[in-house]
């Protein structure tokens, strides 16, 4: 047991989310439980990931996760190990509600983009035929989150493009996208700045400097693609071209990047395959999934097109692998899928409401942990 390396996960404790503080202590080591030195409370080691309260070995549990994540079927899983359906799909949730928790901490930062493509997929659901859309930064190859709706219209777009906005800095940053004809306007009123004038009402809206827009429109012939047309929309052919040879090295204006990630998650994900018996029953089944087989992706497996040279004096020629969260800066090694799912995110506390003036030791205890 390390408790350095955890922090105290109670709601109203002021030192909740500190790491390495000095506030905690070893409550007991046969049940494996610390104590918080500021709120007088005892946790379990396991609190927080998803292996907490669990009836199964957490061994077995990271076995069962690995295999949902390379595209198992869950009935594979219940022949083989003799778990029941229900469980695997609540473990399941439950770990794809921790990797989103763990791609808002990590990944979603602000972060010089450069070069963003976004597209979606249909799903096959119970009834009804769903859209998950995605984006991608094709530098680093990090997957960048994703959302879902019921209709491909403005608003699944633009709760997308809101996410990387989140995570964008105000920097030169290009978009390809496909033929989706309202990509362009939504790009363009999402990615914009309130200009403060100090006077009442609605402030004006100035687009962001450096924004470029291009697409890549597929003709078809039946359902054979017959042509590609490349459009600018916004920018330059020169200044979208410098963008993309920094970001991916050369080629030109295309969708390939998240096109070879939309073929990752068809070939992990049964709703997601074109021609497939697969449904997906329940809509938090779909968005657990999505987000496992993502975070999965970010830090758990090396991408062959991110490897470098390593040049070594009078040695062979060798090769440093990387994920997309080592390219990114994020992390300095090759997650495990136990790693992934015992990190814990650090949370800010939850102060309850007093009634009445504060005490002088809650005001002291305030500014020592919270400033």
């Amino acid at each position: 047991m390390h408790p350095q390396e955890v922090f105290c996960p109670n709601e109203t404790c002021l030192a909740r989310g500190q790491i390495g503080q000095g506030n905690l202590s070893i409550h007991s080591q046969q049940e494996r439980r610390y104590k918080c030195n500021v709120c007088s409370q005892t946790f379990a080691e396991t609190k927080g990931p998803p292996f907490y309260r669990a009836h199964k070995l957490h061994a077995e549990m990271v076995i069962v996760i690995t295999l949902l994540v390379y595209g198992c079927p869950v009935q594979a899983i219940v022949a083989a190990l003799g778990w029941d359906e229900r469980t695997v799909k609540r473990v399941q949730e439950e770990a794809g509600g921790h990797c989103q928790e763990v791609h808002e901490h990590l990944v979603e930062q602000p972060r010089d983009l450069q070069h963003v493509q976004a597209d979606e997929i249909w799903v096959k659901a119970q009834g009804m035929i769903l859209w998950l859309a995605m984006a991608l930064q094709v530098e680093t190859r990090l997957w960048w989150g994703a959302v879902v709706g019921q209709q491909r219209d403005k608003t699944l777009l633009r709760a997308l493009l809101q996410r990387v906005r989140a995570g964008a800095l105000c920097r030169p940053l290009l978009f390809c996208v496909d033929g989706f004809s309202a990509y362009v306007k939504t790009i363009r009123d999402t990615f914009r700045a309130s200009i403060p004038t100090g006077k009442p009402g609605r402030p004006c809206l100035r687009p962001w400097d450096g924004i470029k827009i291009a697409q890549v429109i597929k003709q078809y012939r039946g359902r054979r693609v017959v042509g590609v047309v490349q459009r600018i929309y916004q920018g330059t052919a020169t200044q979208i071209a410098a963008l993309i040879r920094v970001s991916q090295g050369h080629g030109g204006i295309n969708t390939a990047y998240i096109e070879r990630l939309n073929a990752t998650f068809r070939s992990r994900l049964a709703s997601l395959v074109r021609r497939g018996r697969g449904l997906v029953q329940q809509l938090p089944t779909l968005h657990a999934g999505v987000y496992l087989v993502g975070t999965v992706y970010n830090f758990c497996a090396y991408h062959d097109s991110l490897r470098v040279e390593l040049r070594l004096p009078q040695q062979r020629r060798r090769w440093l692998r990387r994920t997309p969260a080592i390219a990114a800066g994020i992390t300095d090694h090759l997650w495990s899928v136990g790693e992934l799912l015992w990190y814990q995110v650090p949370k800010p506390p939850v102060l309850p409401k007093h009634r009445g003036r504060p005490s002088l030791a809650f005001l002291e205890l305030k500014k020592q942990w919270l400033g």
